[in-house]
């Protein structure tokens, strides 16, 4: 990438992984929406493709085929790790090689796609942005492994972005909760999605777009002399418990 400072990726190649549905598909929108030329890689096909984003079939946990899919490619500007994901599981609802297998998809696959990545990035002076997940700062009961995963992801970015640099950039986007197509799954219908979203500072949960105009932005050159960093995506934050709990200060 230049020193030119242009914010749009046009005519960059950029690869969102899992970008099919939900989040990546937001990103992988974003990003042709801003003139990149835009590569979704996943196991299976998008249900509804995004206009203007070529799909091609990979299993990121396979690294001969996760190599083969990036040695195809004539170059590669950005790198979007976004695959992952995880059902909501107690520990001891299943074994350690299941919960392996979280562990596998939310942080050595994208570690797989980095590295096969990198010779394209570094030649391109490109970027890497990994979609973590609050679930990496905070406990995570019911996906213990997914928020373990998380947690290592954004060290392992932060580790990158010194390795490799000052050619390849590496970022991590911090994402809490986001309203996609699989949102009721997690939070029930509208009327518990509404329900969370009042515990959310800005009232709402992040659509797919938002994180993919934030993931935009640490790819393009407007955030040149920013690597090793963690945007977060998340409303807000969380309202701490306690406050709700607290009895001072209530109306009687």
């Amino acid at each position: 990438m230049d020193n030119s400072h242009e914010p749009r990726p046009t005519g960059r190649t950029v690869v969102v992984t899992g970008g099919t549905r939900g989040v990546g598909a937001g990103i992988a929108r974003a990003f042709a929406e801003a003139g990149a030329d835009v590569v979704t890689c996943a196991r299976r096909p998008p249900e509804v493709p995004v206009k203007g984003v070529e799909f091609r079939p990979v299993d990121l946990r396979d690294p001969r085929a996760v190599r083969a899919f990036f040695a195809a490619l004539p170059r590669v500007d950005v790198l979007v790790n976004n695959a992952g994901g995880t059902p909501y599981r107690r520990l001891t609802d299943a074994d350690a090689e299941r919960h392996a297998r979280v562990i596998e998809l939310n942080l050595v696959a994208p570690l797989t796609a980095s590295l096969a990545a990198y010779e394209q990035l570094k030649r391109s002076r490109g970027s890497v942005v990994m979609v973590g997940s609050v679930s990496g700062g905070r406990p995570s009961p019911g996906s213990a492994a997914y928020g373990a995963a998380k947690a290592g992801l954004d060290s392992l970015a932060r580790s990158m972005a010194v390795e490799w640099a000052p050619e390849v950039r590496v970022n991590t986007l911090v994402v809490g909760m986001v309203r996609t197509e699989l949102a009721h799954l997690h939070y029930g219908g509208d009327d518990g999605i509404a329900e969370v979203s009042r515990t959310v500072p800005l009232g709402r949960l992040a659509e797919p777009a938002d994180v993919g105009t934030a993931a935009v932005f640490l790819a393009s050159d407007a955030a040149a002399y920013i690597s090793g960093a963690s945007l977060l995506v998340h409303g807000g934050g969380e309202r701490p418990a306690f406050l709700d709990a607290a009895t001072v200060n209530k109306e009687a």
